[in-house]
């Protein structure tokens, strides 16, 4: 791992402001159609075979109200795995701290939402996992060589 190798321009505020725009203008899109807009990520590694986003519904740790993010993910077996990837930034994204302090979350994959119960992936299973997210997106391998942080893997199960 070596942050000297992440674009500077990722910690331009401006950056940060358009992915938080961005993700607000997509959970609408998503919520509105019931995910037949703002369902698939077509950005970097994913230009050419899009991948499937859901809406991650976590509870604010400090705030108490609910926040919803889009968010890549994949399905194994009856599980959704998540990833706190943040592209690559230093801190974990604040969704990450909202499931640590409570892991009752809801997922909204197209029209189905569900509740689940997510819980940070031990070193075996993301061991195994890993390779799985790399293949469903290239650009996580990326966004793990430009961070000291290990990019925590996230599985969700049904509650």
């Amino acid at each position: 791992m070596d942050p000297s190798n992440r674009p500077a321009q990722l910690d331009s505020p401006i950056v940060g402001r358009l992915i938080k725009y961005g993700s607000r203008l997509n959970t609408a899109l998503y919520r509105a159609t019931g995910g037949r807009l703002g369902d698939k990520w077509r950005v970097g590694a994913a230009m050419r075979r899009p991948v499937p986003v859901c809406l991650l519904t976590t509870t604010g740790r400090k705030s108490g109200q609910e926040r919803t993010v889009p968010l890549l993910y994949l399905r194994h077996g009856e599980s959704i795995v998540l990833v706190a990837s943040q592209g690559g930034l230093p801190a974990n994204p604040a969704w990450f701290h909202n499931l640590k302090a409570d892991p009752a979350v809801r997922i909204q994959i197209g029209s189905d939402t569900g509740d689940y119960t997510a819980r940070i992936a031990g070193d075996a299973e993301r061991g195994e996992l890993w390779p799985k997210l790399v293949e469903l997106y290239a650009d996580f391998d990326a966004y793990a060589a430009w961070t000291d942080r290990r990019i925590p893997v996230i599985v969700c199960d049904r509650a």
